[in-house]
């Protein structure tokens, strides 16, 4: 059998990507979730002394690029999951995108809390992906 060198590996493409539903959900919904957290909370470090509607329509801007992708990821995840586990996928990746966002951005504490937070949403997996 012959080694494969490093050239020869090669990213997948979309189409492939989108081959695997659960998987292209996931990337998408993380990334919707990038601009979701920034368009939510990102105007509380950086538009504290603008009017409230230049925040309001920055974070309308900053929405606009996350339902751009939100709406494409639940269309491909609903061909492999129910809605039930679209919402708890979305969950845990809302956790898991918040976190890093809110200790290393907003440069809040890491509190144990987002521990308890994280086996609420274990056990919420468990009960809607078990069957």
């Amino acid at each position: 059998m012959r080694a494969r060198n490093f050239r020869s590996i090669s990213m997948p493409t979309f189409t492939q990507l989108i081959a695997h539903p659960a998987l292209a959900c996931a990337v998408l919904l993380t990334a919707s979730n990038l601009f979701m957290t920034f368009a939510w909370y990102g105007h509380l470090k950086h538009l504290q002394a603008s009017p409230l509607w230049v925040a309001v329509l920055v974070s309308w801007g900053i929405a606009l690029f996350e339902y751009a992708l939100m709406v494409p990821a639940n269309r491909i995840g609903y061909r492999a999951m129910s809605i039930a586990q679209l919402k708890i996928l979305q969950e845990v990746i809302t956790l898991t995108v918040f976190v890093p966002f809110a200790v290393m951005y907003m440069d809040q504490p890491v509190k144990l809390d987002y521990l308890w937070a994280a086996l609420c949403l274990a056990g919420a997996v468990y009960f809607i992906f078990r069957a």
